[in-house]
């Protein structure tokens, strides 16, 4: 890098230092700073809207701070006619605070159903791949206080399970590298205030808008809920009440499969032994998930009904041979085998 870039860079780190002087954006920071903790090297996930601009700036000022690299990626899912030019919106906009945006790009023919579902996996699935690529071992994503909320009431409609109705954690693994959400305890509002503060502008997804989307009309029925006196703390109490009871149930699952479970064929089969059933129902559940999942190379658990009707089947105490997850089942005597298909 030639002297003047490098002075025309330093300026411009002096100038976003120099926004920390705001008192309400330095304590955002600070927040953030004390949250995320890692001095490595980090892929920070963007989309143009106010959370993902917030992070991108906190990212920065990080790295500054830290002397660590961050790539900055956004996906053009090519699901809007002006897809193209919103990434390329973003982009520019990013330059002129040196964060360089590369674009990645879903190409090929789009699903008609489960589209936002699918289309984040896609998302997931990208930014994963260029994290390999340049051996970073965590990438941040812009969830916050808002998200989690919404994905609460959506688990509800699903009949999700407690597992699932706290299942927005704030660092999850995919494929061996780190999706880490640090803004998960923010408030969407200070996330807006960082992207007009700093950026002077985002792009407005017209998605977030159309409520044919179930996450659209939750976020509208939390709206009139807040309007009739929903308290955000107590609401955030009781998730996280139900965190520290899922975690006690994950405590238990993870002693059940070190206890009651043989490993065979390096690893290719298991033997569930009789006190592996010794638990209750939920123990039980999660741990055959578990096993399903490291047997049979599925990110994704197979769903819970399909799970249900495997213990209902143990139960029964009579011979039985299923296949479900890319794995088979069986019965043999008192133990149940568990196989690649």
């Amino acid at each position: 890098m030639s002297l003047k870039n490098l002075s025309a860079l330093s300026k411009t780190h002096k100038f976003l230092l120099g926004k920390l002087k705001d008192k309400r954006t330095f304590q955002i920071y600070k927040k953030f700073e004390d949250y995320l903790k890692i001095n490595e090297n980090l892929i920070v996930a963007v989309s143009g809207g106010p959370d993902s601009l917030a992070l991108s700036f906190l990212t920065k000022i990080y790295s500054i701070k830290k002397s660590i690299n961050v790539k900055y990626f956004i996906v053009d899912h090519q699901l809007r006619k002006n897809s193209k030019l919103e990434a390329n919106f973003v982009k520019k906009k990013l330059k002129d605070f040196s964060i360089n945006l590369n674009i990645l790009t879903w190409y090929g023919k789009k699903p008609t159903k489960n589209l936002q579902s699918l289309a984040r996996n896609k998302r997931y699935s990208l930014l994963t791949r260029q994290a390999k690529k340049y051996k970073i071992k965590n990438i941040l994503l812009g969830h916050h206080l808002d998200d989690l909320f919404e994905n609460f009431f959506i688990r509800i409609l699903r009949g999700s399970g407690l597992n699932g109705l706290v299942s927005l954690d704030k660092k999850i693994q995919n494929n061996k590298v780190n999706l880490i959400r640090p803004l998960l305890d923010f408030d969407k509002k200070d996330l807006i205030y960082i992207a007009n503060y700093i950026f002077g502008s985002y792009v407005k997804d017209p998605s977030n808008e159309n409520d044919k989307f179930k996450r659209v009309k939750i976020r509208n029925f939390l709206k009139q809920l807040e309007k009739e006196g929903l308290d955000r703390n107590k609401f955030i109490l009781t998730i996280n009440n139900l965190k520290y009871a899922n975690e006690t149930i994950k405590f238990y699952t993870k002693k059940n499969l070190e206890e009651n479970v043989s490993f065979l064929e390096k690893k290719k089969s298991v033997i569930l032994n009789h006190d592996f059933f010794c638990h209750p129902n939920e123990v039980v559940f999660r741990s055959i998930t578990e096993i399903i999942k490291f047997i049979g190379k599925k990110y994704y658990p197979v769903r819970g009904s399909k799970i249900l009707r495997i213990i209902k089947l143990v139960e029964e105490k009579t011979s039985f041979k299923v296949t479900l997850g890319r794995c088979l089942i069986k019965r043999i005597d008192q133990s149940i085998i568990v196989t690649k298909e």
